[in-house]
């Protein structure tokens, strides 16, 4: 079976968040299931939706998965849990660590779990300016353009995203 190819958005905003998205980025790539094979640059995001909290640390990766859909959405679940992700905090809230499924394959998936390409993932800078890092030619397979044409769209202050350095 040959593996599949799955792009995944990390963040967190409590706590050390760089090494919080470091753990997770590990955590994954610790698993006999996956293998990490590109990752962004981090950077701090302003908050969207629920603006009253502490900018994120985001980045993205690229990893090769032999977990379907729904089983990698569980590993990553687990790995939030054991990070000590609260699932009752407010909805776009603070979060030690958000690991999201943004693509898989190309597949277009929908269901009451999971919904792959992630629905938001085209409205929000702090998903596209990482995966643009790893993937900017990729197209989006409902939207059809392509993940820096997606960038494009958005407006420079829609959101406001630093670049970190190296040694933050």
């Amino acid at each position: 079976m040959n593996p599949h190819i799955a792009y995944i958005s990390i963040g967190s905003n409590i706590g050390n968040r760089r090494l919080n998205c470091l753990g997770g980025i590990s955590a994954i790539g610790d698993s006999d299931e996956c293998q990490l094979q590109l990752q962004s640059f981090f950077y701090e995001t302003e908050p969207v939706d629920y603006l009253d909290q502490r900018w994120f640390v985001n980045a993205a990766i690229k990893i090769e998965t032999f977990f379907d859909p729904i089983d990698l959405l569980i590993q990553l679940k687990t790995i939030e849990n054991v990070s000590g992700r609260n699932f009752k905090e407010i909805r776009f809230g603070p979060r030690v660590l958000d690991l999201d499924i943004i693509f898989y394959n190309n597949q277009v998936l929908d269901t009451d779990q999971l919904i792959i390409p992630h629905p938001r993932m085209h409205l929000r800078r702090f998903v596209l300016q990482p995966l643009c890092d790893i993937a900017p030619k990729m197209m989006h397979p409902v939207l059809k353009k392509t993940i820096k044409e997606l960038l494009e769209l958005q407006q420079a202050d829609h959101q406001k995203i630093l670049k970190l350095s190296c040694d933050y």
